[in-house]
């Protein structure tokens, strides 16, 4: 079975949002992928300081 599922990472811990049919101590594959709002996360600040309108007008 085969199954995407999204999950938080806490205190060392992947935990499942939604529930998952799985035995316990039972073992599966996990393929990690940030969402987007993550990945611009760390964009922040990468131009400076800059304001919208100045981001707007060099777009």
């Amino acid at each position: 079975m085969s199954k995407v599922v999204r999950a938080r990472y806490e205190k060392g811990v992947l935990k499942p949002l939604e529930p998952v049919e799985l035995r316990e101590g039972e073992e599966v594959l996990v393929r990690i992928e940030r969402s987007l709002r993550e990945k611009l996360k760390d964009l922040v600040g990468v131009l400076g300081e800059s304001s919208e309108e100045e981001l707007d007008n060099n777009i």
